[in-house]
């Protein structure tokens, strides 16, 4: 994390003395070298933290560069922060103006004496360096370094001894795997085997690489593990002494003095002709892939090559040709889990019922993971199982320190090399995880927004810092280090989160640098010099805040005695002035305490279902803020001062109000002029009932995605017009002012919203524009209150669109019939028909809709049967029939299996009938 910290640092500094250099003054020396100083141990820092959990010097050393990185940050933030309010053009653009007119001498003095301090507390911390190198270099090259390594081979020798009779849920992974080695395919052959650290990928290749028939397929025979410190020379000469062992014969002489191309003509002339497999276990780089590929011949003699990573990436690169194949490791499910449990802490095949409750609290952490469930099974094993106390002990804390025993390390020492291989600008976006509770379904667009705020995504020129981070985000998951836990229906991701296991380790590493922290239950003080405050179920709250000066970022979860206006204001009172992050959703507000108006450095306000009405004046004092976030609030305005912030780059508006007519969109009235807010990317939902306003929504050509709400008929082409300028945008909601209003969308222009993915269209139509069948890039459409007629081939255009994935049509249709034709709809994954009220029948053709995985009614009560050519949807996994007629209800729940009707839905997995009753879906699966 220090090497993290220290980046993010070096930037800021490149960039104040890069634009500002002249203004620094006598600083400018001082900041240079504190700049240069800290560049020179970046370098090391990667290595340092890798191993400082081995020695105690190194450890401190860290510590301090750490400290120092912090205590600089909070230095130039201080600086901005007593000079710099006021002004519009950020920081570095501002220092000019500042430096030259800054009267409080006392202050400036201050600041050049803190400026000095760290100096010298950098040139001390580069001396103890450079001592630490010379008194342990070779040491540190040796010793340390060879015993991380023995200490992860270990572990993974471990991994290779386990007899078969002791694993789970292995069998059918194994017959799979050696079934794609053992084909008749005669070209050489690679096959991946990628997941997180711990889900068993070495145990189970190992399995196969020893079964018998395996053995008996191939003349040669080879296991070799790359590890994360790959050397090319080292790894082929102990191929070749594996290749001679097996023939028992001597390496010739010559091959301890060959270079790397020397060494893999060896190697390639030896197994030419030979049927060969190779394991390559625990690679971590494509550039380790690419090296040892070109070392395997293929002779058309069907040699196999296997590979086991954490790395997507290096799965998918490694599996280019068509017969090569990627097995993706999956979690254990419920019931293997208990019987590996059992075995393992119990040494049966059942537990004691007195212990069975919380042993399932206990094992549901593990999540399916192998490796996590020996080892907590292991620390058990040696519990009182007269103890309860001891069990709930070991439920609510998983690291060491609150065993005692020390045999959780395996598990963390694993999971830890995935954070270690990170590069540095990834390591604190996964630390800052850390604040969200245990199981908790992470908003995607949320945390990428937080990133961003937080300075963790570095800026790239001709990129917007959205898609760098969401860069960041797929990294991650590509590491196998954060899990997808929801996606929309086009495939975006929705939704992300932790594994328990790695949750708790990454809390304990934030919690040991000061990175994060978590208040929970009766909380007696804050942290000290902490720089994230999670809230979680608070129900005590410390009123000594001098503690929280250097915090940047704050946010609430669940809690039971609810942060008020009163208590917000003392808090913001207290000290963190330096707050970047201020997330406060659903915290009960009735007001905005002006002290939030005074956090110059904010960027982050999220007041989502609080109970806040108005926005006042003030707000145009937060000019560092990109994201106001203002959902489910009962505000009803902005005022003008808001088109002071010329940062904002997310502006998200949602009232509260009276939903009973199911046609209402409440949105915000916006000040005249709000297309001055140019850094906008995201607006959402402003009340666009004036031209004005339309009009300025073609001035902000950076959106993305736009939500508009109460616009008039007349205005329809003035926002066909707008629409044209904004051509990066993606999400488009347009919503008719009442039900009855008509969009009036049908003027034609040249389409040029070529990355538009979803458009929700809600209001009248007299049919469907012309111009949404061209939108080529369209995965989602939502047509709402549309009322087109049978006459207009609604399903016939609507068919063409070559990327849809999910169409719903809510009383958007008022024909009878609806048919899918052949050859539409070739990418619709799901379909929505809600409250078509003439609607009678459907009819499904062959070779319509291929991919359609849901299908949904709901409240089509006039439908009088089930969906003609239904058995044509052969790959449909979800059939829902939400409050239809009681007559097809009972129809399908008393179908006759001879019946033309069930053979119809016979194939489908899952068919749904759901009522609403007092308030919520019961929901009966046939």
């Amino acid at each position: 994390m220090a090497e993290s910290v220290v980046g993010f640092l070096i930037n800021q500094l490149a960039t104040l003395l890069s634009q500002e250099a002249t203004l620094l003054g006598e600083l400018q020396p001082d900041v240079q070298f504190i700049k240069d100083e800290l560049g020179s141990m970046k370098a090391f820092l990667r290595k340092a933290e890798a191993k400082e959990d081995n020695d105690s010097q190194l450890q401190e050393w860290v510590k301090q560069v750490r400290e120092v990185a912090y205590d600089t940050e909070d230095v130039l933030d201080d600086f901005a922060f007593r000079f710099a309010r006021g002004q519009t053009d950020g920081f570095c653009g501002y220092v000019g103006k500042i430096y030259s007119s800054i009267k409080n001498l006392k202050v400036r003095h201050h600041i050049s004496l803190q400026i000095k301090d760290i100096k010298a507390r950098v040139e001390q911390i580069s001396a103890r360096h450079q001592r630490y190198q010379s008194l342990n270099g070779t040491q540190e090259r040796g010793s340390s370094s060879s015993h991380m390594a023995n200490a992860d081979f270990h572990i993974r020798d471990q991994a290779l001894l386990i007899e078969e009779a002791q694993l789970v849920g292995i069998n059918k992974p194994k017959e799979e795997l050696t079934a794609k080695i053992l084909d008749d395919h005669s070209h050489l052959k690679i096959v991946s085997v990628v997941g997180m650290g711990g889900l068993g990928k070495t145990t189970l290749v190992k399995k196969v690489y020893d079964d018998s028939a395996v053995k008996k397929q191939f003349q040669s025979h080879a296991w070799i593990t790359v590890s994360q410190k790959f050397q090319f020379n080292v790894i082929i000469k102990n191929l070749i002494q594996q290749l001679y062992d097996e023939i028992r014969q001597p390496v010739p002489s010559q091959v301890e003095s060959m270079d790397g191309i020397r060494l893999s003509e060896f190697v390639k002339d030896f197994l030419k002709e030979r049927r060969y497999i190779l394991v390559l276990d625990d690679v971590w780089s494509l550039d380790a892939w690419e090296a040892i590929k070109y070392i395997l011949p293929d002779y058309n003699v069907a040699s196999r090559v296997v590979l086991t990573t954490r790395i997507a990436d290096v799965a998918s690169a490694s599996c280019l040709a068509s017969h090569d194949f990627v097995h993706k490791m999956k979690p254990l499910s419920d019931e293997q889990s208990w019987t590996l449990f059992c075995n393992r802490t119990f040494q049966s095949n059942g537990c004691p019922p007195s212990l069975e409750e919380v042993s399932r609290k206990i094992l549901k952490k593990c999540e399916g993971l192998p490796l996590a469930i020996v080892a907590i099974g292991g620390v058990l094993a040696l519990k009182d199982k007269e103890r309860l106390d001891e069990w709930e002990m070991i439920l609510h804390g998983f690291g060491s320190e609150v065993d005692g025993s020390g045999k959780l390390d395996r598990i963390k020492r694993i999971l830890l090399l995935s954070y270690n291989d990170l590069p540095h600008h990834l390591k604190g976006c996964l630390l800052y995880l850390s604040i969200y509770p245990e199981d908790f379904p992470i908003p995607v667009y949320n945390i990428l927004e937080k990133w961003i705020t937080l300075g963790f995504v570095e800026e790239k020129e001709g990129m917007a810092t959205t898609d760098i981070a969401m860069r960041y985000l797929k990294e991650l998951i590509n590491r196998s280090l954060i899990q997808i836990k929801g996606t929309w229906d086009d495939g975006q991701l929705k939704a992300c989160g932790l594994h328990d296991f790695l949750h708790e380790i990454i809390i304990s590493k934030s919690k040991e640098q000061s990175f994060t922290t978590t208040a929970t239950g009766y909380y007696t003080r804050w942290p000290v010099k902490v720089r994230h405050l999670a809230i979680h179920n608070f129900t005590n709250k410390p009123q000594d805040f001098s503690s929280l000066k250097c915090l940047r970022s704050v946010q609430i979860f669940r809690y039971e005695d609810p942060l008020t206006t009163s208590f917000l204001s003392k808090f913001l009172c207290g000290g963190p002035k330096f707050l970047k992050v201020l997330g406060l959703e659903g915290a009960e507000l009735d007001n905005i305490p002006k002290e939030v108006f005074k956090l110059f450095h904010l960027k982050y306000l999220n007041l989502h279902g609080t109970r806040v009405k108005i926005i006042p004046k003030s707000i145009g004092q937060l000019q560092n803020l990109q994201v106001l976030a203002l959902g489910e609030t009962n505000i009803i305005e902005l005022p003008v001062e808001i088109l002071k912030l010329r940062k904002l780059r997310v502006l998200l508006v949602g009232r509260t109000g009276d939903y009973s007519n199911n046609f209402t969109i409440w949105g915000f009235k916006s000040p005249d002029g709000i297309g001055k807010l140019i850094s906008l990317e995201n607006l959402q939902s402003i009340e666009a009932d004036s031209d004005k306003i339309v009009r300025e929504i073609g001035k902000l050509i950076q959106l993305r995605r736009l939500a508009i709400t109460k616009l008039r008929r007349e205005d329809g082409k003035e926002l066909l017009s707008s629409l044209l300028r904004l051509t990066n945008l993606q999400e488009l909601s347009i919503h008719s002012i009442k039900e009855e209003e008509t969009l009036d969308l049908q003027h034609f222009f040249p389409p040029r919203l070529g990355f538009l993915r979803a458009l929700h269209l809600i209001g009248h139509l007299e049919r469907v524009p012309q111009w949404v069948i061209s939108l080529q890039s369209l995965g989602e459409l939502r047509l709402q209150y549309s009322g087109l007629k049978e006459d207009e081939n609604v399903i016939g255009s609507l068919g063409q669109l070559p990327n849809l994935v999910c169409l719903l049509l809510h009383r958007a249709y008022e024909g009878e019939t609806l048919c899918f034709k052949i050859g539409g709809f070739r990418k619709l994954r799901r379909l929505e028909l809600q409250q078509l009220r003439g609607l009678k029948w459907v009819r499904v053709e062959e070779e319509s809709m291929p991919s359609l995985q849901v299908f949904i009614f709901a409240g089509c009560k006039h439908m009088e049967g089930l969906p003609l050519g239904l058995q044509n949807l052969t790959g449909l996994e979800d059939l829902g029939l939400y409050d239809m007629s009681n007559e097809l209800i009972h129809k399908v729940q008393n179908l006759n299996k001879q019946s033309e009707d069930y053979q119809t839905i016979s194939h489908i997995p899952r068919v749904c009938i759901g009522h609403w009753i007092d308030g919520r879906w019961e929901r009966e699966f046939l």
